[in-house]
């Protein structure tokens, strides 16, 4: 379980997010907590998958939220594991922690705003491989992966499939997730960048480390899902 991870508030002139709403969200079989929040004139969503042993209330995870929260982009984020189901949760595997991902994406386009408005995920640990397998299914929704400390090795037969845009984080104190990532990188079929945070492990608890990570992530998420482009200068 992640700890020690303290949250602040965006800094001023920021957009502030509205209050965060709790919510259950209807997941194939299993109905999932979840918290949802929504900033004034938000253009995006962004879906969290936590890893094994973590969940909605992970203090960095919460921290990653506030900050695209602050960059105008709606988050939800679910308890992939119920508490009934803890005893297990190890057993239970990346491709099922996907399907459940993929539901939660689905739910949040279809049922929580009205608008329409571009998805993208953020996975770290096996969050992000179950990110990155719902990314690969045929007609998924997600347009933007951002992954933290991802297990990529678990998604590895999936990564092919995987267009969307997607931004790979890991610390570079952590060199097992670091090569994991590395190999991915190479199988992954659409836009894709690796970026490493020297001195950081797999938790990122070194200081700026999640600064950094949350910083990455909510330039991405703006560059592809919440993008723009400029109409033509008149002749």
């Amino acid at each position: 379980m992640e700890t020690g991870m303290q949250r602040t508030r965006p800094r001023p002139g920021d957009a502030v997010p509205d209050i965060a709403v709790e919510t259950m969200v209807p997941c194939g079989m299993a109905v999932l907590p979840a918290t949802w929040t929504v900033p004034d004139g938000a253009r995006a969503i962004v879906v969290f998958a936590h890893g094994s042993g973590s969940g909605r209330a992970s203090p960095r995870n919460r921290f990653v939220a506030d900050a695209l929260g602050a960059a105008g982009i709606a988050t939800l984020l679910v308890d992939m594991v119920l508490p009934s189901e803890s005893a297990h949760a190890q057993g239970m595997d990346a491709v099922e922690l996907g399907e459940r991902l993929l539901g939660a994406v689905r739910w949040s386009a279809t049922h929580a705003l009205e608008c329409g408005l571009p998805t993208g995920v953020f996975g770290s640990s096996t969050g992000a491989a179950a990110a990155l397998i719902a990314a690969a299914q045929p007609g998924s929704p997600i347009r933007a992966v951002v992954s933290r400390g991802g297990r990529t090795d678990l998604a590895m037969p999936w990564l092919g499939r995987v267009h969307a845009p997607t931004l790979l984080i890991v610390g570079g104190a952590d060199p097992w997730v670091r090569r994991a990532n590395q190999e991915a990188m190479a199988s992954l079929a659409g836009d894709k960048e690796l970026v490493v945070i020297p001195g950081a492990g797999h938790l990122f608890e070194q200081p700026g480390a999640m600064e950094r990570v949350a910083a990455l992530a909510a330039s991405w998420f703006q560059q592809h899902l919440m993008f723009v482009p400029k109409p033509p200068a008149d002749a």
